[in-house]
């Protein structure tokens, strides 16, 4: 697909569609190859995978109805109640999706959204929220060519989630997902999500993810001032050479299953991640002591049982830990008692791989 094939041209009626409403949950996801760096028009400047979490959700509810002036309007609520601080965002997600939904222009919406994770928790609902946005959107515009195919469906809503949040092109379909162009994955592309086009083997279906929540606070440097350091990083692009060919490994991965070849690349990604941080300019540090502490703990762990847990990050200080789900109980006991009391409030969250947004009845 080209970005041309995203413009929506057809004669916009709004009496054929003057008012309605549609639910979807988009959840979050993980990336085990980092995207971090990014050309204009929310290009990434390399390929990245992710697994699509199960249980870490936004829930959106998008009311239209058809108006007799031009233009983009909006209320916005959270969990029921006004949120103006969250409407610069929307806005600029409208403006930037109006070459690709010019009927937009015709509706007022009205937005509910809420968390299924706590609210201020550090963990990033950009992405779970913005793909809510764009699925939601994208039955809209169902509505205006019901020629649609579901193919055509996903991918611009993937597209249209990428214009809001880079990583929630990832949160519209599938387990594992691969956003950027990468020559070992057939129909990989930087303008929206694919789901990994080969059998994935077992022992990565329901994989679990308990993230631990050290810092609920906002982050002192934001991934989008982060992204934009990396254009004059010295170590940019041999980075970017790096996630191609981690991408690749990965890909042998997860289709063979090598869970010790998988620890070592995951956290290796992670480490790389936060030292792309501390060697821009300016230089900054997103873990916190305690990330430090839970990290030598799952080393230790791993050490002494064999078992094949590891960590990853994300651009903050919480970890998320990975096991295979046949570990769970004894892993999820480790994390209960080792692991929790470095956790803000002793809180985490336990998830696992998932499945993609989908329509709320």
């Amino acid at each position: 697909m080209n970005i041309e094939d995203f413009i929506f041209s057809q004669d916009i009626d709004v009496n054929q569609v003057k008012e309605g409403t549609f639910s979807w949950s988009s959840p979050s996801n993980i990336a085990l190859v980092k995207y971090w760096g990014k050309k204009e028009n929310q290009i990434p400047a390399n390929p990245s995978l992710s697994f699509t979490l199960n249980n870490c959700k936004t829930e959106t509810t998008l009311s239209y109805s058809a108006k007799a002036d031009k233009g983009i309007s909006f209320d916005l609520l959270f969990e029921g109640q006004s949120k103006e601080e969250f409407k610069p965002k929307i806005q600029k997600f409208f403006e930037r999706i109006l070459k690709y939904c010019p009927y937009i222009e015709y509706y007022h919406f009205t937005i509910d959204t809420k968390n299924t994770f706590p609210h201020s928790s550090g963990i990033a609902s950009s992405a779970s929220g913005m793909a809510a946005m764009a699925v939601n959107i994208m039955s809209l515009e169902r509505k205006l060519n019901v020629d649609m195919t579901e193919d055509y469906f996903d991918q611009k809503a993937s597209f249209l989630a990428r214009l809001g949040s880079g990583s929630a092109c990832r949160s519209i379909t599938g387990s594992v997902v691969v956003w950027g162009e990468q020559r070992d994955i057939p129909g990989s592309t930087d303008l929206y999500g694919v789901n990994f086009p080969f059998e994935v083997h077992p022992i990565f279906k329901g994989y679990c993810d308990t993230i631990l929540l050290v810092d609920k606070g906002e982050k002192k440097v934001s991934s989008t001032v982060g992204h934009d350091l990396m254009h004059n990083h010295p170590y940019a692009a041999q980075r970017f050479e790096q996630a191609h060919e981690n991408l690749a490994r990965l890909k042998k991965i997860l289709i063979e299953g090598n869970l010790t070849e998988f620890v070592a690349l995951v956290e290796s990604e992670a480490l790389t991640l936060h030292a792309m941080m501390m060697t821009s300019m300016p230089y900054f540090i997103l873990m916190k002591s305690n990330t430090l502490q839970i990290i030598e703990k799952i080393w230790a762990f791993r050490e002494k049982t064999s078992i094949n847990v590891c960590f990853t990050l994300d651009a903050g200080a919480n970890v998320h830990v990975l096991y295979p789900e046949g570990d769970k109980d004894f892993v999820q006991t480790f994390i209960r008692q080792e692991l929790a009391q470095f956790c803000q409030n002793e809180q985490y969250i336990d998830d696992k791989v998932g499945f993609g947004s989908e329509i709320i009845k």
